[in-house]
């Protein structure tokens, strides 16, 4: 008879199986199931979890009562709800068992208490269609055990005894190799092509990137051109300086930060130029992003007398007077252009670029 952790993998990897086409989609998907348990004593203890499909929740798993939320209506549509209720029912018991063995080896290694635990598992489709499987236990925050794909065995990240202690007792525990022999026959990437047939509509969704440029002057001597992007999806994304029209090279003047996510399922990041006030040269801030297509988004960072404005207005004081005529010169001259030249400065779509 097979024990309930792995009839549980393998009624939902049946469940989820169902017949159904899918096409291809482009670009590589990866398919994971997180699991956070903090072991506050031997009697309390707190379970979280969440499935992601890239970066859309599909679902989470509630801490006090151990009941799926499904957050996607396409992951439930495919399942009747006596067959969620009866995956419910079995995962109760799978983290019954788990919260019982991690207590168990805390206990006999004398391991103190409160500690997290913490498991990922999952699987990478690649546009030629290859795929990879993979399986993390960590504790305390740290990287504790890594599941060898190939060899089907665990490796410890951190060599102590504890470690080597649980990880022959993962070597040695049926139940827990039948359900990584499950999880990895590859049974997670038919599960994630089930997943792509019916969530296409929102993992194709395209969001232009919204882009402008601005400056700071940290100092008298420098001039920092920022380029902030964001409203974009999905997250691969390209950011260039252009500088008199040509790329500028990676270097300490060009710092550009990791893309973070917004609250609307989109994405940001800004990159930084560090420069020389009234250089003389043209700066271009250069967005290249699918939903653009073979376009490319370009934002002007003004002219010499913008930069030179800027300059004089931070670092000296003293030369108020000046800075105020050259100003309102340059309003001047602003109010009589078109307003289209105007917006155009903001964001140009140009081919090729």
């Amino acid at each position: 008879m097979q024990s309930p952790c792995c009839c549980l993998l393998s009624l939902l990897l049946y469940l989820v199986l169902l017949s159904g086409t899918w096409a291809d989609l482009e670009g590589t998907f990866t398919l994971r199931l997180l699991q956070t348990t903090t072991f506050q004593n031997t009697s309390f203890v707190e379970t979280e979890g969440l499935g992601l499909l890239e970066d859309i929740k599909l679902g989470y798993l509630d801490k006090r009562t151990w009941s799926i939320h499904i957050c996607q209506p396409w992951v439930r549509s495919p399942l009747p709800q006596a067959d969620w209720d009866t995956i419910e029912n079995l995962l109760k018991v799978y983290l019954l068992q788990f919260n019982h063995m991690i207590n168990k080896w805390a206990m006999q290694t004398d391991i103190p208490y409160p500690f997290v635990a913490q498991t990922m598992g999952g699987c990478i489709l690649y546009p030629n269609r290859t795929t990879e499987a993979f399986a993390y236990v960590g504790y305390n925050g740290q990287d504790f055990l890594i599941f060898d794909t190939k060899n089907a065995t665990w490796t410890f990240s951190q060599d102590t005894t504890f470690s080597r202690y649980v990880q022959s007792l993962f070597h040695q525990n049926s139940t827990l190799g039948e359900l990584v022999e499950v999880i990895f026959d590859d049974t997670c990437v038919d599960e994630m092509k089930m997943l792509l047939h019916y969530g296409r509509e929102i993992l194709e969704r395209q969001e232009l990137p919204v882009a402008t440029v601005f400056a700071r002057t940290p100092s008298l001597g420098q001039l920092l051109l920022v380029c902030h992007i964001t409203g974009f999806y999905p997250r691969p994304i390209s950011v260039a300086w252009l500088r008199d029209g040509q790329e500028v090279p990676p270097g300490p003047a060009l710092n550009t930060s990791p893309i973070l996510p917004n609250a609307d399922l989109t994405y940001q990041l800004r990159s930084v130029l560090a420069v020389a006030p009234r250089d003389g040269h043209s700066y271009i801030c250069r967005v290249r992003h699918h939903s653009l297509g073979t376009r490319s988004l370009l934002i002007p960072w003004g002219n010499s007398e913008v930069v030179l404005i800027t300059g004089l207005v931070a670092g000296l004081p003293a030369a108020m007077a000046m800075a105020a005529v050259v100003v309102l010169w340059v309003w001047r001259q602003r109010k009589h252009q078109p307003m289209e030249e105007l917006q155009s400065r903001n964001s140009i779509l140009s081919k090729g670029a």
